[in-house]
């Protein structure tokens, strides 16, 4: 165990290191188009991705859990993954292609035809992935991950910045995504070389697996992308520009912050899946750590998202601040039970999430529906904070069905972090009030440097604080302290 732990350590920290590079690619891509395109641009592709998203869940085979499942793949069933996928992207190309017209009638958008035309081939490009890739997660080899994720972010990027700055259109955004995804097909088998054949063999035991796995995928993608549906519907292509990009920078700091540990956790859940205490201990603390990690990050976001608008992407972006507001701090709360997919998953227990996904569609469909319908954007945006926060709540229940930990002891696990988040919003949300508004460059500079800095302090002041008075309890804190003592030791040692 100790053996495991310490490879996902290390695997952690390499992907940190590639989600610093990406999250960092990602960040100065999204400074560079919001200057050079405008909101109707960003609406238009978050429009034809929200289709693409769809049609691509509704006939996804799962195929990457199923292997990594797999007690002992051999590479027929390799060979059956490839051709599986090769020939769903084939035929969801031709069904992509085939709907692009009626959707640009529908939304009444001529760009929306060429827009899902050019995209049709990225479902092809696709299906022409590497399936041995899926293995380096399973067997806790992460340094080709790195290569994969890296190398394919900076293809993506230099193609959309230069699309962008050379003709300043949404085509940025379309070329940057079919570069991007092509490069991680090549790259794929450069680093994990394999000769597909094609078989159908396997069938049966891909379907089996996936079966409630993919239909939960479905219902997950319409419940969190029909909302993209309504807005370009009923009210326009900025709004939902503004909208798309205003959830997507939410969202960012919570995913980008915790996508080291999260990507380690459906193999490590699985490795010791038929040990129930084990299980429940491993949930627990990596829980604990990812909320450690997620909340302050999301809820700091969230508090200085005006100033941070105001200094990377100009004043006519102000309208997006705030949906980040609401949403980055709603994504920093659903970590309470975010780990529940990974540990379902891990247990084979396909069919409740399943449930669970369908649950939350009846729920939230009528909801943000009305919000969008009655009060436009901003109804639109207070649902999603009430929905977002009862899911949260749902998928607690639902780690208490599978492992035996109660709603109660998981909110106590995570009472520091809660609290001093809750301290740190307060305390930046007291000095900006003071400091108000700034004007130049270098001064808004200078106010989200400060800004950052006393949340941070303030945060892991408190925490500290707390563990301390808590008298050290095993918690976020520990793995922390066991990790800078490791990593110290070994620099000792070096030198």
């Amino acid at each position: 165990m100790s053996n495991v732990a310490d490879r996902l350590m290390k695997g952690s920290l390499l992907i940190s290191l590639s989600r610093a590079i990406v999250n960092g690619l990602s960040s100065l891509s999204t400074i560079i188009l919001a200057w050079y395109l405008m909101p109707s641009d960003f609406g238009i592709v978050a429009l034809a991705t929200t289709m693409l998203a769809i049609v691509t869940t509704v006939t996804d085979l799962s195929l990457s859990q199923a292997l990594i499942r797999h007690e002992n793949p051999q590479e027929s069933h390799f060979s059956a993954a490839w051709t599986l996928g090769a020939t769903r992207g084939l035929l969801l190309c031709l069904v992509f292609a085939g709907i692009a017209y009626p959707s640009s009638v529908i939304y009444n958008d001529p760009r929306l035809f060429d827009v899902m035309l050019a995209l049709s081939l990225s479902l092809l490009i696709n299906g022409l992935a590497n399936p041995k890739r899926f293995m380096l997660q399973r067997d806790l080899i992460f340094w080709q991950e790195f290569v994969l994720n890296v190398v394919q972010k900076i293809a993506g990027f230099v193609a959309t910045v230069a699309v962008a700055v050379i003709y300043q259109s949404y085509w940025a955004l379309v070329v940057g995504t079919l570069v991007m995804q092509a490069t991680n097909v090549i790259t794929s088998y450069m680093v994990l070389p394999f000769r597909p054949r094609i078989t159908f063999r396997h069938m049966r035991e891909f379907v089996s697996f996936s079966v409630w796995l993919t239909a939960g995928q479905i219902v997950n993608t319409l419940n969190w992308r029909f909302d993209y549906l309504l807005t370009g519907k009923y009210l326009d292509s900025s709004a939902l520009g503004y909208y798309s990009l205003g959830s997507t920078l939410a969202m960012m700091p919570t995913r980008e912050t915790t996508a080291p540990l999260t990507a380690t956790i459906y193999p490590g859940f699985s490795n010791v899946r038929n040990d129930p205490q084990r299980l429940a201990n491993a949930y627990q603390r990596a829980q604990a750590m990812l909320a450690a990690i997620a909340l302050p990050a999301g809820i700091g976001f969230a508090v200085v998202g005006d100033p941070l608008v105001r200094l990377a992407l100009g004043e006519r972006w102000m309208d997006i601040v705030p949906i980040i507001q609401a949403l980055a701090s709603v994504y920093a709360l659903q970590t309470l039970g975010s780990l529940v997919q990974p540990l379902g998953m891990a247990l084979g227990k396909t069919r409740t999430l399943f449930i669970r996904d369908t649950q939350m569609l009846i729920i939230r469909v009528p909801i943000i529906a009305a919000g969008l319908l009655l009060y436009g954007l901003q109804g639109l945006v207070i649902c999603r904070v009430f929905t977002g926060l009862l899911s949260a709540v749902i998928n607690m229940f639902i780690v208490k069905k599978f492992v035996g930990v109660s709603v109660l002891v998981q909110l106590a696990a995570n009472f520091r972090a809660l609290f001093s988040s809750a301290l740190m919003a307060a305390g930046v949300y007291a000095v900006l009030d003071m400091w108000g508004p700034v004007d130049g460059l270098y001064e808004r500079i200078i106010q989200l440097a400060a800004l950052i800095a006393l949340g941070g302090v303030i945060y892991c002041g408190s925490t500290f604080l707390l563990w301390v008075l808590a008298k050290r309890p095993t918690g976020p804190e520990t793995e922390i302290q066991k990790l800078v003592v490791k990593i110290l030791t070994k620099l000792r040692g070096r030198g």
